[in-house]
């Protein structure tokens, strides 16, 4: 299994740190789970690969296009710093 932490400033309260792990076994396109915490909360999920190419189905996007916005998005780091915006809510 393969994990990633990064920290994250969402947009909807940007003083506030979070730190986002993700977690998948063979390929983010497979599915994968996260984890969402503030330090002293948490918020778990998961998302099957139906629910990704069904996503990518709503959005009009090559599933491939998908799951590499998806990468991008949510284990790239400082690769994609400033290049995403996370709200919480």
């Amino acid at each position: 299994m393969e994990k990633t932490l990064n920290r994250i400033h969402p947009v909807s309260d940007p003083e506030a740190t979070y730190f986002l792990q993700v977690s998948w076994e063979k390929d983010l396109g497979t599915g994968f789970d996260v984890i969402l915490s503030d330090g002293q909360c948490a918020w778990t999920g998961t998302a099957s690969e139906a629910e990704i190419s069904r996503e990518a189905a709503d959005m009009e996007m090559n599933r491939e296009k998908y799951v590499e916005e998806l990468k991008k998005a949510l284990i790239a780091g400082e690769e994609s710093a400033g290049k995403y915006n996370f709200a919480i809510s």
